[in-house]
């Protein structure tokens, strides 16, 4: 992004179109089955995989569902939430189940590929990487790939709105059902978070005109100066 480009950006910013998108959206409850057009997901996704994560390592991948009857039984999994089948793409996030040698060094093998160049900096700290993250228990290391995977949901849910497509940022659901049907557990994953894309049904969504509630700033916002 050049910097004539740049300013360009930040003057439309100050239509606080972000905050509009924020107001907007909400965690839809009943969408209309509806298809999404591929260029709306396609940026989605392309969003969601140019978030930024811990040491860029991004330990955990997406898995986009449209087959109905994937979607049919990830419903009973999701107990019976209605947006995993009326959904038109529903993407589950599924974080790394740890932090091995080989995952680490493909990350760091890649960067250097990219760059074109290696690094006697980078190279340090990809053995520090190596000889912090690969000895921790497996559950330590799954805690902090599901961590990073939370951070690319927030980044999902603006850019759908973006989009204008509905999102619902969902945890109830069981795990390790939802790791037998996508097979993840051969794939060295386990799923987080699941995140439907579609269009609010009007004539179903309990939450359609209900007012967004949030803290007030004076409760939520507390300066250090």
């Amino acid at each position: 992004m050049n910097k004539s480009y740049l300013a360009l950006f930040l003057q439309k910013d100050k239509e606080m179109r972000v905050l509009d998108l924020m107001k907007w959206r909400y965690a839809t409850k009943a969408m209309n089955k509806e298809v999404v057009a591929d260029d709306k997901i396609e940026r989605i996704l392309e969003a969601i995989r140019l978030t930024p994560s811990s040491s860029g390592l991004h330990p955990y991948e997406l898995i986009v569902i449209t087959n109905p009857d994937v979607k049919a039984e990830l419903k009973v999994a999701a107990n019976n939430q209605s947006q995993l089948e009326d959904a038109s793409h529903v993407v589950v996030f599924a974080a790394w189940d740890t932090y091995t040698e080989e995952r680490i060094n493909t990350w760091f093998d890649l960067v250097n590929t990219e760059r074109n160049q290696k690094s006697e900096g980078w190279e340090k700290y990809r053995q520090f990487i190596l000889s912090s993250y690969v000895p921790r228990p497996a559950e330590v290391n799954f805690e902090h790939t599901a961590k990073q995977a939370y951070i690319a949901l927030g980044v999902g849910l603006l850019a759908a709105a973006d989009e204008g497509v509905d999102a619902t940022p969902m945890e109830g659901f069981n795990p390790a059902e939802v790791d037998r049907i996508l097979g993840l557990n051969a794939r060295g994953l386990k799923s987080v978070l699941i995140m439907p894309l579609g269009y609010r049904d009007e004539t179903r969504d309990y939450l359609i005109k209900a007012k967004k509630v949030r803290k007030s700033t004076s409760h939520f916002i507390h300066w250090v100066k």
